[in-house]
């Protein structure tokens, strides 16, 4: 028996694996910005990171980003309104790559291989949705 026939009627489970990973490093992460959580600076200390990279309105953007990793990796961990939430976080992760770490080269220190893969992460959750186990499924019997 081939891979291919063992594993057949399991592909819409294959995105659960990657929102439960996506889910934890944005809730991570939007947690030392909300809340100063795990050693983070909180809101002022991501406002004084982004103004020193440059960012517009750096306050602003601190919470826009810090509510988006926040909220957006909730929504993708219970899988709702997945697609929303990745078109959003995958906005921050571009921005992310553009403004800091695509000047520092791929790999090494503060480069910008982890950031792509994880933006690579939220546009397939864009163009997967979040499958079979979401509440999108429970609750609408859909994906949004």
């Amino acid at each position: 028996m081939s891979l291919a026939k063992l594993l057949k009627g399991y592909e819409g489970w294959s995105t659960l694996s990657l929102r439960l990973v996506i889910a934890a490093i944005f809730l991570f992460h939007g947690s030392q910005k909300l809340f100063g959580a795990f050693g983070g600076g909180g809101i002022a200390g991501t406002a004084g990171f982004f103004g020193n990279v440059g960012i517009p309105l750096p306050l602003a953007a601190a919470w826009l980003v810090a509510c988006v990793e926040f909220f957006g990796g909730l929504a993708v961990l219970l899988g709702i309104f997945t697609r929303y939430a990745a078109v959003l976080l995958s906005g921050v992760m571009a921005v992310a790559i553009l403004t800091v770490h695509l000047k520092n080269g791929f790999s090494g220190q503060g480069g910008y291989e982890f950031t792509l893969m994880v933006l690579a992460g939220t546009v397939s959750l864009l163009l997967s949705g979040p499958g079979k186990a979401s509440l999108e499924k429970t609750l609408w019997k859909k994906e949004l």
